[in-house]
């Protein structure tokens, strides 16, 4: 049968972990992103981390030794809607979190107004009410392509499907009554 691969973290933790700021900083995206647990934010900040390595290594090397490297780099973020069509090396740089926290299943489906809250978007997804395309997702910090991201929808089999459930009624009047606070603001601001 043969030993199973040993389990490695996939995160680096802070360098500084009791500082004030970052522990702010931290707690504020675990809250507006949903996130279970810091784990999950220091995985995609260590994601980050190696593009911005890559990205660092390929503008010291010659535009030979640069071009064969930069491209499929690239085009991966640009797959994953990390950055722009147009963008070059230097856009790679200038990456934040957040860039990779917008491009989670689990915003995106609270982006789209398929949920209420980030965290009822993250129960969704567990409890498999939500599939991209044909296919039932059911990891939250899934990274959606930019062209799955209009086949995301609700399961066929999910009693949540059926525009008459209770819960997508509720959903609806979140998203009118927020809809008409944001217009009220502008109005008055």
């Amino acid at each position: 049968m043969g030993d199973p691969k040993r389990q490695r973290k996939k995160y680096e933790t802070p360098r500084f972990p009791w500082r004030t700021d970052i522990l702010q900083e931290e707690l504020k995206l675990v809250g507006t992103y949903g996130l279970r647990n810091k784990r999950e934010l220091w995985r995609h900040k260590t994601m980050l981390s190696k593009f911005r390595g890559i990205a660092r290594s390929l503008i010291g090397q010659t535009p030979e030794e640069r071009k064969k490297m930069e491209e499929p780099l690239l085009a991966r973020l640009k797959k994953l809607g990390m950055i722009t069509e147009t963008a070059v090396l230097d856009d790679v740089l200038d990456s934040t979190i957040e860039d990779i926290l917008e491009r989670r299943l689990q915003t995106i489906i609270f982006r789209k107004g398929l949920a209420k809250s980030t965290y009822q978007a993250r129960q969704l997804i567990t409890h498999r009410h939500i599939a991209i395309g044909d296919r039932r997702v059911t990891v939250p910090s899934y990274l959606v392509k930019k062209d799955e991201e209009n086949q995301i929808k609700y399961t066929r089999q999910s009693p949540i499907a059926n525009p008459s459930h209770p819960l997508r009624q509720t959903i609806a009047v979140v998203a009118t009554t927020e809809g008409n606070a944001e217009e009220a603001q502008d109005k008055g601001g």
